[in-house]
């Protein structure tokens, strides 16, 4: 695209028409002090100088290269494959336009298309859409969705869902006329089967629950499930994606909407991100999915041709039938994932699930025998669980940490009145040395 200056005359001309003498005259509602600061920027040192000095702000992180990291609660360290990063690096993928215009090439349309299917497999359910920012946020879609789908104002969330996303579908749901029921858990760190019972009603949109949930405890939703469609609402399950190879789907079990967060597969920590929400429904509430999906047809000469199917936000439909106002999807992100899938395969998948129950397993018994430990809740575990210690528990992941070790996340931070506990997690990352290095250290810090 060219680019051609103004001229003083273009200038003159257009002050003119505007009807100001200079340019000035335009800024005159600016305090002075604001339209010419003192901007004190100190003199450039040399690229050197600054390289040595981001090396050094570097240098104070420290990171599971060179830690052992027993961290989960949503973000888990899993393997991932080298061919990953030189794929997703390539410029086509990396430097690509956000996919989400119709011009989106056959390439970015066919990695979506195959996210999808994977995604839908993986879930058991009809149709997910190209992806979400993260899986907060698609989860707090997915309780929008249940109140437009229902015309109700009421909706029941487990309180075992991780604390952060509580906090994104409150923030979603402020200003809105809808009550938001937390459903308690009981002494076995379970959902109070009771309270949804006597609570779900013909006010109820949908009850939102986690699986595995933030202790880590995997539940049986069937009996949920028959509860809430009883009384017309929607069934809507966060998952650890990485468990669904594993477990019966979730589909199999009566949910209508799945999300989750798909960190898991093939995306580093990073900090905390960037992310990968997904979003997969049953056909029948295909049309009213937030975002978009990629579909598979054929174009006018019979090839196999890639499109965007359905687009149901504000800018492609009128704003009232809009579904949401998402807007993008983690498309680089989602191609990690598809990558990883596809590399892992259904045994490989099952293979790493097996060897995060196999060392999660491992583990829990090895801290139930220690000292001033003990295990709270004994429901069936995926690669997490809770860990009740007889101390200070900010102090005693304080000292592991100094011995290069992240021991867990202390759930006294949360608001799920845990006292004196934290979540371990441990995955195919780690040896059986690993474990018995982190199960001693364990015993000295509290000693």
């Amino acid at each position: 695209m060219s680019y051609f200056p103004i001229t003083s005359g273009d200038e003159k001309e257009m002050l003119r028409e505007i009807g100001v003498k200079n340019f000035d005259d335009l800024l005159k509602k600016i305090p002075k002090k604001l339209l010419h600061p003192e901007i004190r920027i100190p003199e450039s040192p040399g690229e050197l100088a600054v390289k040595k000095e981001i090396e050094s702000l570097g240098a104070s992180n420290v990171h599971t290269g060179e830690s052992l990291s027993f961290l989960g609660g949503g973000i888990y360290e899993h393997f991932i494959p080298s061919v990953i990063n030189h794929l997703i690096s390539r410029g086509e993928f990396l430097t690509a336009y956000t996919p989400y215009q119709a011009e989106a090439s056959q390439g970015t349309l066919q990695a979506i298309y195959e996210f999808q299917t994977l995604m839908c497999r993986l879930t058991g359910m009809d149709v997910s859409n190209a992806s979400h920012y993260d899986g907060a946020t698609a989860l707090a879609e997915a309780i929008l969705l249940s109140i437009h789908h229902t015309r109700r104002k009421e909706v029941l969330i487990s309180s075992l869902i991780h604390p952060h996303y509580k906090e994104v579908i409150r923030t979603y749901l402020d200003g809105m006329d809808v009550q938001v029921v937390e459903i308690p858990y009981t002494a076995a760190g379970c959902l109070d089967r009771k309270f949804i019972q006597e609570k779900i009603s013909q006010d109820s949109a949908c009850a939102a629950l986690s699986f595995p949930n933030f202790l880590g405890i995997v539940e049986n939703y069937e009996d949920i499930a028959e509860t809430v469609h009883a009384a017309g609402g929607l069934l809507i399950v966060n998952v650890n994606p990485m468990s669904l190879s594993y477990f019966t789907s979730p589909r199999e079990w009566g949910a209508d909407i799945v999300t989750g967060e798909g960190q898991p597969f093939g995306i580093p920590m990073s900090w905390g991100g960037p992310l990968l929400g997904f979003f997969a429904a049953t056909k029948v509430l295909m049309r009213k999915i937030p975002g978009r999906i990629a579909g598979l047809t054929k174009d006018t000469e019979g090839k196999r041709a890639f499109v965007l199917t359905l687009q149901a936000r504000e800018q492609h439909i009128r704003r009232e039938k809009a579904a949401s106002n998402i807007c993008t999807n983690q498309g680089l992100m989602a191609l990690a994932a598809t990558i990883y899938l596809s590399l892992m395969g259904e045994s490989g998948l099952k293979r790493v699930n097996e060897i995060n129950i196999s060392n999660s397993l491992y583990l829990k018994e090895a801290i139930s025998k220690l000292k001033k430990f003990q295990i709270p809740f004994e429901g069936a575990i995926f690669n997490e669980f809770a860990v009740r210690y007889d101390g200070d528990v900010k102090e005693l992941l304080d000292k592991l940490e100094k011995k290069k070790v992240f021991g867990g996340i202390n759930l006294e931070q949360f608001d799920i009145n845990l006292p004196n506990h934290f979540l371990v997690c441990v995955t195919e990352t780690k040896t059986r040395d690993d474990l018995d290095a982190f199960i001693k250290l364990l015993g000295e810090a509290a000693s």
